[in-house]
């Protein structure tokens, strides 16, 4: 695969994290019964990110919680014949809590169907919320995302590429092609 493009540096993620921060303090009026969910692998790093500029908003820790989807994916018998299920960690009650789901990138919308689906079975949230750092378009379910990042638009042959310096050592997101 070769890289087409970078289209987001550390710098430019920085800001975007802070501004989807104050973007979901002010949609949900603060963060009284907010808690943040982060969608395995890189959601996770992201829903930390954002709880540490939601501090520094409003001085208020709030939950955030890790969500691996794999058993809840309807491509599961695709991906592999023994899926690697990792650790779903959420130390508080999702019921009647503002739930904000987070994710990378946002492409068919089956991830998040998933996500939503993992989360229903643990309790009945007063409201799923989306924020995604990426949103590349190509749908396949009806699906949006309440906080974007930023909006790339994309052919199928191409793959966004976030990168994250907790896992891969810096900040980026790129665009690179798939070799056909």
């Amino acid at each position: 695969m070769q890289e087409k493009a970078v289209v987001m540096g550390e710098n430019e993620i920085g800001r975007t994290l802070v501004r989807i921060a104050h973007e979901i303090v002010e949609k949900n009026k603060g963060v009284s019964n907010l808690a943040l969910i982060g969608i395995r692998t890189r959601g996770v790093f992201l829903a930390k990110r954002l709880a540490q500029e939601i501090l520094k908003i409003e001085k208020k820790e709030i939950p955030v919680g890790t969500l691996d989807i794999t058993l809840y994916r309807d491509d599961l018998s695709l991906v592999a014949r023994q899926p690697l299920v990792l650790k779903t960690e959420i130390p508080f009650d999702v019921s009647q809590k503002k739930i904000v789901l987070i994710d990378d990138v946002l492409y068919t919308g089956r991830t998040i169907r998933a996500a939503m689906d993992a989360i229903v079975d643990l309790g009945r949230p007063q409201v799923i919320q989306l924020a995604v750092l990426i949103d590349r378009g190509h749908r396949e379910l009806p699906i949006r995302a309440d906080f974007i990042g930023k909006n790339i638009p994309t052919s199928k042959k191409e793959i966004v590429k976030v990168r994250l310096n907790e896992i891969d050592g810096e900040d980026k997101v790129g665009i690179v092609i798939k070799d056909i």
